[in-house]
């Protein structure tokens, strides 16, 4: 995170005299804020201030996730809203897959239990695939991109999660697949 502080020429021009006669200067002894005007012959020089601006890097912190399963695991860990996340994106896409192929809706494939060997499957192994970088220390920050980052990643997860459920309710209120072919 960066902090600046920037002064404009109407806040400069109106703190200058106060903050030099609060030190003791005269005009244009010493002290100045801003870029000055070079002196006009004949005319009362006007003084124009710039804008000042400082910046400062913040250190990042630099403490390190523990790599502890558990604390990976906890509720405000990185992994299971993750996990969730990633599952229910995979999720969402293969529901409306099997809605658009078949016709079968959301509800239908849950009763029938026909595709329950995949999922058990799919779920353990994206679980440890998403576990194991945790474990080694990684964070999903330092593995983000410009786009694609942590966050998006989360949002998507998070949306997906909402669509996995706003199926489900539509197909039991109207008691048809939302992907009707």
């Amino acid at each position: 995170m960066t902090t600046v502080v920037a002064l404009s020429s109407f806040a400069a021009g109106a703190a200058a005299p106060r903050v030099r006669a609060a030190v003791g200067l005269q005009h244009g002894a010493g002290a100045s804020f801003g870029a000055r005007s070079p002196p006009v012959a004949g005319k009362t020089a006007q003084r124009r201030h710039g804008l000042v601006v400082r910046a400062q890097n913040d250190p990042k912190p630099t403490t390190k996730a523990s790599t502890k399963f558990w604390d990976v695991l906890s509720f405000n860990g990185p992994a299971p809203e993750r996990i969730n996340g990633r599952l229910a994106m995979l999720g969402f896409v293969a529901a409306l897959s099997v809605e658009a192929s078949r016709g079968v809706g959301l509800l239908s494939q849950a009763e029938s239990g026909a595709g329950l060997a995949w999922f058990a499957a799919t779920t353990a192994v994206f679980s440890v695939a998403s576990l194991v970088p945790l474990l080694k220390g990684e964070s999903p920050e330092e593995r983000a991109g410009p786009i694609m980052n942590a966050n998006a990643e989360l949002w998507n997860g998070r949306l997906a999660m909402l669509g996995i459920v706003a199926l489900a309710a539509t197909e039991y209120l109207t008691g048809a697949p939302f992907v009707d072919v």
